[in-house]
């Protein structure tokens, strides 16, 4: 499994900050898709090709009232999901006793933790550092988050017990079932499996893990991976729903197709989008499952109708994905799944022959060459596939600062009305002559 790093700390100690730097581009990813990938608090990362989550916390303060509830649980669920903790304390402030705190809540965790010592800039703050040897812990860094200083070493020292491989190899496809809490993710899986496998609750969050299961479909088996909301006694806060995004992503990241559940009965939300996005950023091929299809007065082919026109509006950044609708709890429907994740995966999983490829590229610019560009214009040499799952093609150009996002959009299209790529994503990268 891909490593979890979390940052913790009290309100105003630059762990934002700190996020974004370790975090750098990747915070907003996919473009043109606004609040898809937006105001995340965590988000994949990579330091020196080693790829890990990293999880932003909210600032612990005992002098507000949220600290005993959303927010010291957003810690605790933080602290729960990780593999090392970043506890970020203020260098030019010292020891404080939000910091006693949070250090207490982290001894009893019994988790890794590094702690860094932020805001060191100058040698007036450098004294205070030995304070914080007296909060007990191994492992002390001195950084400037602002100014980039020390964040190489920080990283050294997080990630030097990181794993390199995500999961053994294992040829069976897997796909996970994604999705907001309470949408019939555990009862789709119970429909699928046909056997009460999973622990089934009307409370949302009632699955505390991801659960991997053999699925034996048609004489063949797959790994089918079931993500989860959280367990939490008492009031499910709306912003857990934010965590709960982070097992899916775990999940995703080890899916070779992801089935997105909605709920018919609620509409799709914006915490559909984004999990959407995720399984798109990671190159996953996507099926979108409609649930509870049973409730609806009026299930008619017009309804269906309304609902992949609605579906077509509202993730216009995945057009292509393989649209079905079922009910988990009657299984009505429930056999169009199945052959819709295996198309999906095997359009994901196709190569294309070069001059095939190369021939519907050409093509394409010879019909509608693209406008030129302060009098230069977009000559296309060459184009090859140099990737699957999901499918990647280089296209070789004179100067690929000419290549508008518009003409990559329609020379995506080209590719795809003369190729079966239909529930997966496509990447497309323009070279420069001679480039690697």
């Amino acid at each position: 499994m891909r490593n979890t790093v979390c940052l913790v700390g009290k309100p105003n100690v630059g762990k934002s900050t700190l996020f974004n730097r370790l975090v750098g581009k990747r915070v907003s990813i996919i473009e043109d898709t606004p609040g898809v990938t937006r105001d995340r608090i965590y988000s994949s990362a990579n330091y020196e090709g080693k790829k890990f989550y990293l999880i932003d916390t909210g600032g612990i303060d005992i002098d507000t009232k949220d600290f005993t509830t959303e927010i010291k649980t957003q810690v605790e669920i933080g602290i729960e999901e990780s593999d090392t903790i970043i506890f970020v304390v203020d260098g030019k402030d010292g020891i404080t006793s939000n910091d006693l705190v949070i250090s207490d809540m982290l001894h009893k965790s019994k988790k890794r933790v590094i702690v860094a010592i932020n805001k060191i800039d100058n040698k007036k703050t450098l004294d205070n550092i030995y304070d914080f040897y007296s909060l007990g812990f191994e492992d002390y860094i001195t950084i400037s988050s602002e100014h980039n200083i020390g964040i190489s070493e920080l990283m050294d020292k997080v990630s030097e017990n990181f794993s390199d491989s995500l999961d053994s190899e294992d040829e069976r496809l897997k796909f996970s079932v994604i999705g907001r809490p309470n949408v019939g993710k555990s009862s789709l899986v119970n429909a699928l499996l046909n056997e009460e496998r999973v622990i089934v609750s009307d409370i949302a969050g009632t699955t505390r893990d991801a659960i991997d299961t053999v699925l034996k479909y048609d004489k063949n088996e797959y790994i089918l991976i079931d993500t989860a909301g959280l367990r939490k006694k008492g009031k499910v806060f709306e912003s857990l729903e934010k965590y709960s995004l982070l097992r899916s992503m775990k999940a995703i990241d080890r899916s070779d197709v992801c089935i997105l559940v909605l709920n018919q009965e609620e509409g799709i939300t914006i915490q559909d989008k984004h999990i959407a996005g995720y399984a798109i950023e990671a190159g996953k091929a996507v099926v979108i499952a409609v649930n509870k299809w049973d409730t609806i007065e009026n299930n008619s082919e017009s309804e269906i109708k309304k609902w992949r026109e609605n579906i077509k509006r509202e993730f216009q950044f995945m057009p292509y994905a393989k649209v079905c609708f079922l009910s988990a709890k009657t299984k009505k429907r429930i056999n169009t799944l199945m052959p819709l994740v295996l198309e999906s995966f095997s359009n994901a999983s196709k190569e294309i022959e070069n001059t095939v490829i190369n021939e519907i590229v050409l093509e394409a610019f010879i019909q509608t060459p693209p406008p030129s560009y302060k009098g230069k214009r977009l000559k296309i040499f060459y184009a090859s596939q140099k990737g699957v799952k999901p499918p990647k093609f280089d296209i070789e150009v004179n100067s690929k600062g000419l290549v508008h996002f518009s003409y990559k959009r329609y020379l995506e299209n080209k590719i795809r009305e003369n190729i079966d790529f239909s529930g997966t994503p496509i990447i497309i990268e323009f070279k420069n002559k001679g480039e690697n």
